[in-house]
């Protein structure tokens, strides 16, 4: 059975940093690519940073560029999103997906 469990969000102050975590199991996590995608408040979903099977090849938005940096552990399974200098427009819920399956997210609030 597949399951994509994200953590990590919170909420945090203006300037503020997080790391989101995505745990994956039921399929061989080494050999995708693993997406993170936000969705704000009343928006739709959209892409923020990708990472190859391999933990190179990333791939920003423009808004994640600079402030993001995507990583994994293929090991534990795990994809990272390290999320700095954080402003009210991140507040979204962040969703890990990898071989066409989702998580069901986390979400992240930025606000004073």
């Amino acid at each position: 059975q597949v399951q994509i469990v994200e953590s990590g969000g919170r909420l945090v102050q203006p300037g503020g940093s997080l790391r989101l975590s995505c745990v994956v199991s039921g399929f061989p996590f080494n050999e995708y690519t693993i997406t993170w995608f936000r969705q704000p408040p009343g928006k739709g979903r959209e892409f923020v940073s990708s990472i190859l099977p391999t933990g190179g090849g990333a791939v920003y938005s423009d808004f994640a560029s600079g402030r993001f940096t995507i990583s994994r552990d293929n090991v534990k399974r795990t994809a990272y999103l390290q999320m700095n200098n954080l402003n009210s427009e991140d507040t979204a819920v962040y969703y890990c997906r990898g071989n066409e399956y989702w998580g069901l997210g986390t979400q992240v609030t930025v606000s004073s």
